[in-house]
Parts: structure tokens; sequence; C-alpha cells
């Protein structure tokens, strides 16, 4: 099973690098919705800061939503998906793979550019640090839960609007928790509880929804 998991990895990040638009796509749109708030509120620094942990983790959030349509939905019209379901080992360790290859391409971009695009809204070395490791903790959870939400509308027509329906209310916990350690930091409260919990709810998205989504896309296939 881990050779398995091992290569879904590969094999969807090496697609991933000859589709570098959708990667892109995701990047821009995240660096064009956060760098628009400072000039829409204005410089007032105190201000910036309170917007900032969920500016910040609404632009990641919808960025990963953005990229999530195409999760499955390759392998499904090729028919690569029906293959892989065939394997003797269970379709939740391919879900897991998947789930891995999407947080590398479309979620650890967004970590590594989270610092930077901090310093727009004025927050401190600690807030900083905080807000990267809570998006470093965070983001595999919106992949998890997303890939949940890609195999139920599999093959839906207008299935990226559903999705969104489907997925966006069980974000709102990690938004939460994730909005919510950047703003203990900056009001010197402490971040260890929101990231606690928001590290539970990672390990319950990236362990737990494979099996799930496994299920979902076992009836797409019928």
């Amino acid at each position: 099973m881990m050779l398995l998991l091992r290569a879904v990895i590969g094999r969807d990040l090496r697609l991933a690098m000859r589709r570098q638009t959708d990667l892109v796509a995701a990047v821009f749109f995240f660096i064009i919705v956060v760098s628009l708030f400072p000039l829409g509120v204005g410089p007032e620094a105190e201000q910036l800061r309170k917007l900032a942990p969920g500016v910040l983790w609404v632009a990641a959030l919808l960025a990963t939503l953005l990229s999530l349509p195409r999760l499955f939905a390759d392998d499904h019209r090729d028919g690569t998906l029906e293959q892989l379901a065939l394997l003797p080992q269970p379709l939740a360790i391919v879900v897991l793979g998947k789930v891995v290859a999407h947080w590398l391409v479309a979620g650890l971009p967004l970590v590594l550019l989270a610092p930077l695009l901090g310093i727009q809204f004025d927050l401190s070395n600690d807030a900083l640090i905080v807000l990267t490791l809570s998006l470093l903790i965070g983001t595999p959870a919106l992949s998890g839960i997303g890939a949940i939400g890609a195999g139920l509308t599999l093959g839906v027509r207008g299935g990226g609007v559903l999705q969104s329906l489907l997925v966006l209310p069980l974000y709102i916990p990690v938004l939460i928790f994730g909005a919510g350690a950047v703003d203990a930091t900056v009001t010197g409260i402490g971040p260890q509880a929101h990231l606690s919990l928001l590290g539970a709810l990672t390990l319950g998205g990236v362990f737990f929804a494979p099996w799930p989504t496994a299920a979902a896309l076992k009836v797409a296939l019928e």
C-alpha cells in the first residue's frame, strides 16, 4: 500500500507539472485577493492587523476550492479512475495519495506565500510565524475535506457549484480556528488552543475523509 501511495503521489505531481496553468491560477488568485484588501480598506495599520487573519485564511480557502474540481475529473474522463478502483488495494489509499498531491500542489505554495503577503497588513513577526504555521497545519484539512465534495459531485452536471455548496460549510471550523490562531497572537492571548484544534481537524480530514470519498467514487463509477 505504501508503494501505491507513493506511486499515486508521484504520478499526480508529474501531471500537475504538465498542467502548470492550474497551479498558477490558484496562486495568482490568492495573491490578488489578499493584495486588494489593503488597497480597498485603506492604510490604517490597526484595522489591517484586525482584518489580516480572516482575509488571508478566506483567500487560501477559496484558492484551494478553485483547484478541487480537477482532483478526480481528469482520471474519471480518461478511464484511469476505473482502473485504480480495480486494484486489490483499497481505493481509499489512492484517494489519500491524491489528497497529499493536491496539498503539495495547491496548499503548500499558499503557505510559502502567506508570510510575504502578511507584511502588507503590518503583522508582527510572531503573527507571521503563527499565520504560516496555522496554514501549514490547516490547509491539508481543506484538501481532505474538499476531496469528499469532489467525489460526491464527480460526473454531475454543474458539479462545481454543487461542490462549493457541500464543502464550504465543512470548511467553517478550519477557517475559525486557523484565523483565530493568528488573531489570538495579535491580541496577546496565545495560539496554542487554536492550533491544537486545527491539528485535530487536519488529522480527521486527511486520514478519515478518504474512506467516504472512496465510497462516493465507487457510486460515481457505477
